[in-house]
């Protein structure tokens, strides 16, 4: 995430943010040129072009914060119904295995909420209230040390080659010798 708050600026920022853009609108009602806002304003010229095609579009009112750019699709109640459903585990929503995968997250608060969500946006909703990816603490069951061995000494050399030896000589550009 960009913001340690997991959203945009502040209401403070957002604030402070919006005098400078009046403050470049009062000046493009004066006339003064671009570069010689962006200086004075110690903001870039393609964000004081932005803002003076806002002006133009909507005069003052169109340089006032909208607000926050993108707020969570779900509200701190509704991720606490969220994470109670998730307790239940996967079983009890229909899937054999008791793993939450992002895709099952994503499925479960469609039918839950009738909210779709991207995959990368069910995991910044996730991060955002203190989950994180975990994967198995301990080795399948069904895992057979032996043959995991055999395979690393009798397979794995033959699939991997020979390594080549360092040392004079041993390098394969041209005129290196």
């Amino acid at each position: 995430m960009r913001y340690a708050d997991g959203g945009g600026l502040t209401a403070e920022r957002r604030a402070a943010r919006e005098v400078i853009r009046l403050e470049a609108g009062r000046r493009f009602e004066l006339g003064d040129r671009t570069l010689d806002i962006a200086r004075d304003l110690r903001v870039s010229e393609r964000s004081v072009e932005h803002w003076r095609r806002d002006w133009r579009e909507g005069g003052m009112e169109g340089l006032k914060s909208k607000g926050p750019a993108k707020l969570p699709k779900l509200s701190d109640e509704r991720f606490a119904l969220l994470e109670k459903e998730l307790a239940k585990r996967p079983a009890a929503h229909g899937w054999e295995d008791q793993r939450w995968t992002l895709e099952r997250v994503a499925a479960l608060i469609g039918r839950q909420f009738q909210i779709s969500c991207s995959i990368a946006g069910v995991w910044r909703l996730l991060h955002r209230h203190g989950w994180s990816w975990q994967s198995a603490a301990r080795r399948a069951l069904e895992r057979d040390e032996d043959a995991v061995e055999l395979w690393k000494k009798d397979v794995w050399p033959q699939v991997e080659g020979p390594r080549r030896r360092s040392g004079p000589g041993s390098s394969s550009r041209p005129g290196s010798r």
